[in-house]
């Protein structure tokens, strides 16, 4: 089978310095993975290749069966949902939460020059219902908190035919429970979508999560199944400080010893 995504020996150079790679990851269809590094090791980057918005210096990328440098990018986003800040910035504000949601559909910023079905709009408010955001489907976006904005991004990325899904960060800055309605939502996606998920956090990862890869200075410190890659040894050769490791009820967390 096609995977979903394949990163092949890939590398990302700015100014002559490479800041990714060569990076080797390939993630199959429906699985949940998760990128997990500090500061500046490579994550964000590592997601912008997979999400088709920016080409490889070196290597090959293949994603939804398409090679970039070889596909048309505009045609392969539209089969790719994001949660991001750089999405966050660039959406209209003054949009209602409902009109927000409905942009997804074609990875657009606004919707004005988009028709929707009154089914469409029907499956928006059900995606909004799911991450516990209906109420706030009249409302314009720049009056939603920091949580309520995040669970309404992921409304976004849900609706359309979006094949791969991409995380970035998508819980920082929020309180307990917001990260946790968020989490919520999350886990409920369907089985068939594949996610990735970018995150400094152990804490942040949902109980679904399969795989994970350990990035520190573009490379990959260690990948592969979720309970092979994040043992204490591991997960501090990435961090640079000694970690101690706990999982309950399929959650992660961890802490400096």
């Amino acid at each position: 089978m096609t995977p979903a995504v394949r990163l092949a020996s890939a590398e990302v150079r700015i100014g002559g310095r490479s800041i990714l790679g060569p990076l080797d990851i390939e993630i199959a269809t429906g699985e949940r993975w998760a990128l997990l590094g500090p500061n500046g090791s490579g994550k964000t980057t590592a997601l912008a290749l997979m999400g088709a918005r920016r080409q490889p210096s070196a290597g090959t990328v293949e994603v939804l069966g398409a090679r970039l440098g070889c596909a048309d990018v505009r045609a392969l986003r539209r089969r790719i949902g994001h949660v991001s800040h750089r999405v966050a910035d660039g959406l209209n504000a003054d949009a209602t939460v409902l009109d927000t949601v409905l942009t997804g559909r074609d990875g657009t910023l606004v919707p004005w020059s988009q028709t929707f079905s009154t089914a469409e709009r029907v499956e928006a408010m059900k995606l909004l219902r799911d991450v516990a955001c209906d109420a706030l489907a009249a409302r314009r976006l720049s009056t939603c908190s920091l949580g309520e904005r995040q669970r309404v991004l992921l409304a976004r990325a849900l609706f359309g035919a979006h094949e791969l899904l991409l995380f970035d960060e998508p819980a920082a800055g929020l309180d307990l429970p917001a990260r946790e309605l968020l989490l919520r939502a999350m886990g409920a996606i369907e089985p068939d979508r594949t996610t990735v998920l970018a995150t400094h956090h152990l804490e942040e990862l949902p109980a679904v999560t399969t795989h994970a890869a350990l990035v520190r200075g573009g490379r990959a410190v260690a990948v592969g199944a979720i309970d092979d890659v994040l043992t204490p040894d591991q997960l501090s050769s990435c961090f640079g400080v000694h970690i101690e490791v706990s999982r309950h009820g399929g959650r992660w967390s961890a802490r400096a010893r």
